[in-house]
């Protein structure tokens, strides 16, 4: 099965007509334009992802810290930013519940109030932002549930963003350093193209190396020749 055959986990639905009630709608709007502007212009995942906690920190009422984790089908739990410095340790573990629903909240009482926001993902993972109040019922109120989500489908779309344009990239890397390894291969060996990849594919296969990996230690090799 490849990635493509793995059924994805869609987003939270959003009524994006809805604004939270006891804000004013203009304010919000704006504040969650600036947001989607400052996610698109962050450069790669680990930017994103530290923007994104900031972010929701800063925009979602009650809110004291928040982090952005991938969650596992084996039940790894992996932290990719948090905000403040606070360990990854110290925020509420998402729970298995979050596999069949798109948010949680978790209130703890005395302890605080935990809510989680599912992202995109596929069957096998799915990254969940964070939201931690020290404030027990931090997260009653559904229109600071609503803010929540709004700001995380805006997250969820900028971190797809960033994951197309990394495969791209890693695409054309991959092609361009094939392509240098075959042209290497047809002037030592006076073969063709065609002939040139053959050799490539079989080395690939011999080793049980990756095809890209097999190109990048040719070309490595004649940089040094």
């Amino acid at each position: 099965m490849t990635a493509s055959d793995i059924p994805e986990i869609p987003h939270a639905q959003v009524d994006f007509d809805l604004l939270p009630a006891g804000l004013p709608d203009a304010g919000l709007a704006e504040a969650l334009a600036a947001a989607a502007v400052e996610l698109h212009e962050a450069d790669g995942r680990e930017q994103t992802a530290r923007t994104a906690v900031r972010l929701a920190r800063d925009l979602v009422p009650g809110t004291d810290h928040a982090g952005l984790f991938v969650v596992e089908r084996s039940g790894r739990v992996r932290a990719l930013a948090t905000t403040d410095d606070v360990p990854a340790t110290e925020l509420p573990a998402p729970g298995e519940e979050l596999w069949l629903s798109p948010l949680s909240v978790v209130d703890d009482g005395d302890a605080g109030c935990a809510l989680f926001l599912r992202l995109r993902g596929h069957q096998s993972r799915f990254s969940v932002l964070t939201l931690y109040a020290k404030r027990p019922g931090g997260f009653a109120d559904p229109a600071v549930v609503r803010v929540g989500r709004l700001l995380s489908a805006y997250v969820g779309i900028a971190l797809e963003t960033v994951d197309v344009t990394e495969q791209l990239t890693e695409a054309m890397h991959t092609r361009d350093v094939i392509g240098q390894a075959t042209g290497l291969l047809m002037g030592r060996l006076g073969i063709d193209a065609a002939q040139a990849f053959d050799r490539l594919v079989s080395a690939s296969q011999q080793n049980n190396v990756k095809l890209r990996d097999i190109a990048s230690r040719i070309v490595d090799a004649s940089a040094t020749e």
